[in-house]
């Protein structure tokens, strides 16, 4: 008996569900493979193997290699930015809710070393893959928003220094976490100490949060 289910357009339900697992597959094979080996360095052959898929595949779900490559930054940048929005910052308060986000994005760091990799090499190539997404700048206005509201509402209630920059706040609050990972392995070879020890994140991350709370709060 067929169990694939006929849709409106008569194609199989099936083989929708099918063609979206091998789409995301790829991506998330594309993910590892530009991560470990950059834009120029990664192979579409490496991908397809990955995904265990076949290079044909590849092209017709993303055409090509440039678009496979921004369709993985779009979904580490979604993946990052979905973390955040699953804070409800209007529901803290504005004190614990900084101290959420700023946790939040260390931890991002923490759990994800990919990341930085691809941000290191998509700022090698000046972000020119990055500037032909048109969803990069919408994914990213709700976060500064939300931001605003915490720096607001904490101005409001005498916690936080008013006419603080939402924009910029968050760009330091990135910044505290990204150096420290992105410079993991000269740190420590220059200071002789493991700062990828549990011990040493654990201490970077309470420094980071002391920092930015010491930079908002009145």
């Amino acid at each position: 008996m067929n169990d694939a289910v006929p849709t409106g357009a008569g194609r199989p339900r099936r083989r929708r569900y099918d063609s979206a697992a091998t789409a995301a597959a790829i991506l998330e094979a594309a993910y590892a493979e530009f991560a470990e080996h950059g834009f120029g360095g990664g192979r579409m052959d490496r991908i397809a193997a990955r995904a265990a898929a076949n290079k044909r595949s590849i092209y017709q779900y993303f055409q090509s290699k440039e678009n496979l490559y921004l369709a993985v930054l779009e979904h580490a940048y979604e993946r990052t930015r979905s973390g955040e929005r699953a804070i409800a910052v209007d529901e803290l308060a504005p004190r614990e809710a900084m101290v959420r986000l700023v946790e939040l994005t260390f931890d991002g760091f923490v759990a994800d070393r990919s990341f930085i990799k691809l941000l290191n090499d998509e700022n090698l190539h000046r972000a020119a893959h990055l500037k032909r997404s048109k969803r990069i700048a919408e994914m990213h206005s709700p976060l500064i928003a939300a931001v605003a509201r915490i720096l607001e509402r904490g101005a409001a209630e005498g916690a936080f220094r008013p006419g603080l920059d939402p924009l910029q706040t968050w760009i330091s609050i990135a910044a505290a976490g990204y150096f420290y990972f992105s410079n993991l392995h000269t740190l420590s070879t220059i200071f002789r100490r493991d700062f990828d020890a549990p011990a040493a994140r654990e201490e970077r991350r309470r420094h980071v949060v002391d920092l930015i709370l010491s930079y908002v709060s009145a």
